[in-house]
């Protein structure tokens, strides 16, 4: 692979770099945002839980008490599947977000599918289970303010307002 000015951007390792993520305007208050939108996704999560659990204990009744199993694991379904459909959606953003005027990008420019939205999340849930919030403490030290899933994940989140 040859270092050096692609069509695309600059190819740094594996990453093509687009030009146009070189605008700092981009990330100017990214981090506070993420975390405010962080929060809301939260709170949409939990409330997407209620019609969810009706239908898990409705589904419980019908096969007497063995659809009730699936509330050990009812808020990471409906978390993946929120994930899945919003930040792995054609604008890639949840809905929190979206709010905060921010969205994910892939630094090779192809879009954001879910399954890599998906992991995106999965990477952040067990990073956040190992260094608790302290993995915003990444974001100060990195170029774009990227945490450490968007490191290993080659993605970057950016201002969707400017």
């Amino acid at each position: 692979m040859s270092i050096g000015r692609t069509i695309d951007g600059e190819v740094l390792g594996k990453e093509v770099v687009s030009d146009r993520l070189d605008d700092n305007r981009l990330y100017a208050g990214v981090r506070t945002r993420r975390i405010f939108a962080f929060l809301i996704d939260y709170m949409i999560v939990a409330l997407l839980l209620i019609p969810a659990g009706v239908i898990v204990l409705l589904l419980g009744l019908l096969t007497f008490g063995l659809g009730w199993t699936l509330f050990a694991i009812l808020f990471p379904i409906v978390a993946i599947l929120y994930v899945w459909t919003t930040l792995g959606g054609r604008r890639q953003a949840t809905l929190g977000m979206r709010a905060m005027s921010i969205r994910l990008e892939r630094l090779d420019g192809r879009p954001v599918d879910g399954m890599l939205a998906v992991v995106h999340s999965v990477f952040f849930w067990a990073a956040n289970a190992v260094l608790t919030p302290l993995i915003l403490l990444v974001s100060l030290f990195t170029d774009r303010k990227r945490t450490l899933h968007d490191l290993l994940l080659g993605t970057v989140v950016i201002r969707d307002d400017r």
